[in-house]
């Protein structure tokens, strides 16, 4: 399998309260919901690199859609890394997702390997990593 992924989809229980937080609070670019003339259709994409968008979807819609059950999740089933190019990005990101409504779980400190990084999960409980990494800092 060659590597392809596009989208990173996230099951939510709330569309709209997600799209003011992703879109309001973390200023993630969006055209807003779209897809509501069907049923099961209603996702909002955000573009967050070239060639990758993160889709907030209604669970019950993500349930019916793969013929899987909704069933009790947990937040260390995966986590979304954010990689930024400065420990004073990882305070500022961090600061602006509780700003946003999101929940500090961890807060920023300096890491065991040398970077410096925290975690916050957003409306639906999604595990968000905020990381100064050294070794792998971002192109931009």
């Amino acid at each position: 399998m060659k590597p392809r992924v596009t989208v990173i989809t996230l099951g939510v229980s709330d569309l709209e309260r997600s799209l003011r937080f992703y879109r309001d609070g973390l200023g993630l670019k969006t055209p807003g919901v779209i897809g509501q003339e069907f049923e099961h259709g209603a996702v909002a994409f955000f573009d967050l690199q070239p060639g990758l968008k993160l889709a907030i979807w209604p669970r019950a819609s993500l349930a019916w859609d793969s013929g899987l059950a909704d069933g009790p999740t947990g937040p260390t089933q995966f986590s979304l890394g954010h990689n930024v190019a400065s420990k004073a990005e990882v305070d500022g990101v961090m600061q602006q997702a509780q700003d946003a409504g999101g929940v500090i779980v961890k807060p920023a400190h300096d890491t065991f390997w040398g970077g410096y990084a925290g975690y916050f999960q957003g409306p639906d409980g999604h595990l968000w990593e905020v990381v100064w990494n050294p070794q792998l800092l971002p192109e931009d």
